[in-house]
């Protein structure tokens, strides 16, 4: 059996491993385009690779993918965040769950990551090859051949790719040829540009819980933002840049957000607390009593988007200006115009469609033999170590060669 894999990212990796694993007197080959292998692996998570998610619901972890999460969830009754953490830690790389759910080396460090991976390929005897790229893949009889970007060609009796996300539709065209269906891909995981806008000059501040909306869609998310010197970032932006990825792509990315920097989505419950601070502390200055447990700088920044200054007493406080400050704590909007990549990890929504792939397998339903993995199909996921556990899981699978499934 000679088995090739294409992409030496973290699902390639991860495939050609358990190839080896599940079928030992196989030859395994590892290809790659590039001169960096598991590039993504090395920058996510800020350097530390946030390895998976601590998440063992596998009903709730499935909902963290926009893209690709009923079919998920019966992969993940295959290979779960556990047996990710279980496997890795089997390996002499210890983890550790931070409070929020993301998995973490306890070395802080993805070289921890990259080198446990590296380290398996050798022990199992597997072959790596760089600066390698595939252009075409072609049956041939029982095989299947590979012509590679210098003209060469080689057969395989098995082949997974494992090439990651494409940010245009044209470098999946090799694979259309093939028969599968591609769904267009377009940018997901990404912070909102507000450009020209005062609240940047807050940088740095972040607040723990906060709602998103984008106007004129039925978009929302909850959780922390942080307001950065180009607009806004934070888990709740990040959140709505990957489920709304494509009716955001198709506005050009130039909307609005509506923000609720407070804890309630209930306009009452807001304008009770105001009336209550009001009558508690007639005499004391507005800007004094930042309400919502919001940072002082932010407290600062909406009264004076609410046109109130800061020497006023909640007692002078009209009642139009209560209004105007319910308003502007309840529906702050900001004119979005552009994007920016979240830390250089680029995910892509779209890909080859999961109606061309037997999930139970991984194996194209046009082409026998011939396996898929990781982000190169139509697979994506909210930041959180999700879209490493989507690679891990179909890896996993994508190795059996259709063995057990």
């Amino acid at each position: 059996m000679k088995v090739a894999v294409i992409g030496g990212g973290a699902a390639g990796f991860f495939s050609a491993i358990h190839v080896k694993v599940n079928y030992p007197n196989s030859n395994v080959t590892l290809f790659d385009k590039s001169k960096k292998l598991l590039a993504k692996v090395k920058i996510s998570g800020g350097g530390r690779c946030n390895v998976t998610n601590g998440c063992d619901s596998i009903s709730e972890l499935s909902k963290a993918y926009p893209r690709g999460g009923k079919k998920l969830k019966k992969a993940f009754n295959l290979f779960s965040t556990k047996d990710t953490i279980k496997w890795f830690e089997n390996r002499n790389t210890p983890l550790y769950t931070q409070q929020d759910n993301r998995v973490f080396p306890k070395s802080d460090s993805s070289e921890s990551i990259v080198n446990c991976l590296l380290n398996e390929t050798k022990r199992l005897g597997i072959d790596i090859k760089i600066q390698n790229g595939v252009i075409a893949i072609s049956p041939r009889s029982k095989n299947l051949e590979i012509t590679f970007s210098n003209g060469n060609k080689e057969s395989f009796t098995h082949v997974i790719v494992a090439t990651g996300g494409s940010p245009k539709i044209n470098g999946l065209n090799w694979l259309a040829e093939l028969g599968h269906s591609i769904i267009p891909p377009v940018p997901s995981l990404f912070t909102f540009n507000i450009p020209k806008n005062n609240i940047s000059s807050l940088m740095g501040v972040s607040v723990k819980n906060a709602i998103v909306k984008i106007q004129s869609t039925k978009l929302n998310s909850y959780g922390p933002i942080l307001i950065t010197h180009w607009g806004m970032s934070g888990p709740a932006v990040l959140k709505l840049s990957s489920i709304g990825a494509r009716i955001l792509n198709q506005f050009n990315y130039n909307f609005k957000i509506q923000i609720n920097w407070t804890n309630h989505s209930n306009n009452q419950l807001i304008l009770d607390q105001l009336q209550s601070t009001i009558s508690k502390n007639p005499q004391k200055k507005v800007s004094s009593t930042k309400l919502f447990n919001l940072p002082a700088s932010l407290w600062l920044h909406l009264l004076s988007k609410s046109n109130i200054m800061v020497n006023t007493k909640w007692n002078e406080l009209s009642k139009k200006s209560t209004n105007k400050l319910l308003d502007t704590l309840a529906n702050d909007i900001y004119q979005v115009k552009g994007k920016t990549t979240f830390k250089e990890e680029f995910v892509t929504c779209g890909g080859v469609s999961l109606d061309s792939i037997n999930f139970n397998t991984m194996e194209s339903k046009y082409i026998k033999n011939l396996f898929f993995a990781g982000e190169v199909l139509d697979i994506d996921a909210i930041t959180g170590g999700y879209n490493f556990q989507a690679a891990w899981t179909t890896g996993f699978i994508a190795g059996k060669l259709g063995k057990n499934c």
